[in-house]
């Protein structure tokens, strides 16, 4: 049973620092992306961050308002992968997710597409706020 687990979120200062990870089962990360997606109150979901197999060099994307901050990285023996956030704004604050590419040849294109994903995770809580 393809699964995944995202955990790490909280409450932060801005200006702080969070790391998110996001646990899979089910499959083996060698195969496919990662997307990391958020969702704010009221607004729709957007793509934050994604990066490719190893085998595709482990390529990745950023949304423009998090580049500089945010850095995706990947432990595909631990099957995890982890989205470090660092001097966090009030406009970052959103229920965050991961998921799986559909395909396994997933370049993470700019900007990645919710379409393109599947397999979400429940999503975690980051709150931003002083």
């Amino acid at each position: 049973q393809v699964q995944l687990v995202e955990s790490g979120g909280g409450l932060v200062q801005p200006g702080g620092s969070l790391r998110l990870s996001c646990e899979v089962s089910g499959f083996s990360l060698d195969y496919f992306a990662i997307g990391w997606f958020r969702q704010a109150p009221g607004k729709e979901r957007e793509g934050v961050s994604c990066i490719s197999t190893s085998s595709t060099d482990s390529k990745t994307y950023y949304k423009d308002s998090v580049k500089g901050r945010f850095t995706v990285s990947r432990d595909d023996a631990a099957n995890t992968v982890y989205l470090q956030m660092n001097n966090l704004e009030s406009e970052d604050t959103a229920v965050y997710y991961c998921a799986a590419s559909r395909t396994t040849w997933y370049f993470c294109p700019s900007p990645i597409e919710e379409r393109d994903f599947r397999s979400w995770g429940q999503g975690t809580q980051v709150t931003v706020s002083s």
